[in-house]
């Protein structure tokens, strides 16, 4: 502590603000550090709500005392605590949704609503249900639904219900199947709709019109696709997986075809009445006499001659029959397969040569044989109707995948605020630099004039000192006057003859080794204070 007082005593006014500064700087470094660390890290709970839900779900949090942090139109808080929140605010309801459904007609009372006020109301609550059906689905955040319907106006039956639908996708654009069911889920609701009269807007302000223009082709390709499925699934069984490349092309009918037929079949015939008719016809007649005076008398005797008779019997049958008949109406329907094609190009066998090369040996023609079984059965084949299956064997080049495999990595493992990371390194990098690089040289930098210099040894002439360079000169030596570095008492010349060091006019080298080797603790110790003087001086 006394030397800190020294070293502080000694600096010039310049340097004592400056250490101070540093100080602060340092001290300043180290709470935002430990501030940082002990500050919670946070993850996003909601993003892109409205005002109203978010503020419904910030007054939900302030209430159970959790931190949170607004950013723009997100809210975030605790990464420990997000799903908890979550589940929480679920069941309140929390964040609710804009568009309200059938909870509107709970408002209505019978008095007062008349039955304007309670259509506008009950159509309202329909666009709200479907509006909250499309919205739940994945792909879709948000969603508006408008019916325009004639109501309960008697006046207007020719005019049909049309509809209109404006969703914002989560990302991207919709897909033809997806407007497809939209439409008809819309028409499904509103009765006397039909898909046909539902507009599909996306996000963007483009209309999806070409999806109804791409159907028939869309079931066509499906029906490809399905197929194509099938059959690759078939052969990457036994070929393995990427080994078969499969290619279906489907011919269909696009055309509705209409056929009535009648057809009368001679030889079949019915007795469908039968009328018999019988006819009997009778007559007698006599030969006449002479005419005399008594045949004209009433009694008269008349002349008698022969008589005839006559008998005709006639019968008459008529039957009515009836041909068979059949008649046959057959519509056909545009979609029917009218020819399939299906190409199929499998791998062959690498196999080791004698010379321990790869060489490509293409599949046998009994296996391929039995592959165009597998995908006739597979595909439905039908030789009366054209269909053509092709299979072949070749060599597969192989494909060089652009970039590297995404592999998880350590870090993955670690959940960890990237950013909280880079703040703290970074301050601690600066308190290194202001303790190493300010601080320190300041307070070991010695201030000029508190230690006087050292004059350099006088050696007469003007070369300067010469470099040491670890050897002793055997040399004209003097020894100096050397302090006493003993406890004893002084001895006098004759006590100092003793220890060598009488003038005896020997080697004042010879008599320093053996001090030196005599005394050879004080020695030690002498050059350590000698050693500590110099780092003080430093």
């Amino acid at each position: 502590m006394q030397q800190i007082l020294n070293v502080w005593n000694n600096l010039e006014p310049g340097r004592r603000v400056l250490v101070v500064l540093a100080t602060v700087a340092m001290f300043a470094a180290v709470l935002t550090m430990s501030r940082m660390a002990s500050k919670p890290s946070l993850t996003l709970l909601y993003a892109g709500l409205e005002s109203s839900a978010a503020g419904d779900v910030v007054s939900a949090l302030e209430q159970r005392g959790v931190a949170y942090d607004v950013r723009g139109g997100s809210i975030f808080v605790e990464s420990s605590k997000r799903d908890e929140l979550r589940m929480t605010l679920a069941s309140e309801g929390l964040p609710a949704n804009s568009g309200r459904g059938y909870e509107l007609l709970d408002n209505l009372s019978g008095f007062g609503t008349t039955s304007q006020m309670f259509d506008a109301a009950y159509w309202r609550a329909k666009e709200g249900e479907l509006a909250r059906t499309i919205a739940g689905t994945p792909n879709v955040s948000s969603a508006r639904v408008h019916i325009a319907h004639n109501g309960s106006n008697p006046f207007q039956r020719e005019v049909r219900p049309t509809a209109s639908v404006s969703v914002t996708t989560a990302g991207g654009t919709l897909s033809g199947s997806q407007a497809r069911a939209l439409k008809y889920l819309v028409a499904s609701a509103v009765a006397g709709l039909t898909p046909e009269d539902v507009a599909v807007i996306d996000g963007q302000g483009g209309l999806i019109a070409a999806a109804e223009d791409a159907a028939p082709n869309a079931g066509v390709d499906d029906r490809a696709e399905a197929l194509r499925e099938r059959v690759q699934r078939l052969l990457e069984a036994r070929v393995g997986f990427g080994n078969a490349v499969v290619e279906v092309s489907v011919d269909t009918v696009t055309e509705t075809e209409s056929i009535r037929e009648r057809r009368f079949d001679p030889q079949g015939r019915v007795a469908i009445s039968t009328d018999t008719e019988e006819k009997t016809n009778s007559s007698k007649g006599g030969a006449g006499g002479d005419v005399t005076v008594a045949s004209n008398l009433p009694d008269g005797d008349t002349g008698n001659g022969d008589s005839s008779s006559s008998q005709n019997s006639q019968t008459r049958e008529r039957v009515n029959y009836e041909v068979s008949e059949t008649e046959r109406e057959v519509t056909r329907a545009p979609g029917s397969v009218k020819r399939l094609s299906v190409a199929v190009l499998v791998n062959g066998i690498t196999t080791a040569n004698g010379a321990g090369e790869a060489e490509f040996q293409p599949r046998a023609e009994e296996e391929l044989a039995s592959f165009k079984e597998l995908v006739a059965s597979a595909v439905g084949f039908d030789e009366n109707r054209g269909d053509v299956i092709t299979i072949k064997s070749m060599q597969f080049e192989p494909l060089a995948i652009p970039g590297t495999a995404v592999a998880p990595g350590f870090m993955d493992n670690i959940h960890l605020d990237v950013m909280s990371l880079i703040q703290m390194a970074v301050l601690a990098l600066v308190a290194l630099i202001l303790g190493l690089f300010v601080v320190r040289p300041i307070l070991s930098k010695p201030v000029e004039g508190s230690v006087a210099a050292l004059s350099g040894p006088d050696t007469g002439d003007s070369g300067g000192i010469t470099a040491l360079d670890g050897e002793i000169d055997d040399g004209n030596f003097e020894l100096p006057d050397l302090p006493v570095i003993s406890d004893l008492p002084a001895l006098g010349e004759n006590a100092m003859g003793d220890f060598g060091m009488s003038g005896g006019g020997s080697d004042p080298v010879e008599r320093l080794r053996s001090l030196i080797s005599e005394r050879q603790e004080e020695t030690v110790e002498i050059l350590r204070n000698w050693l500590e003087d110099s780092e003080e001086n430093a």
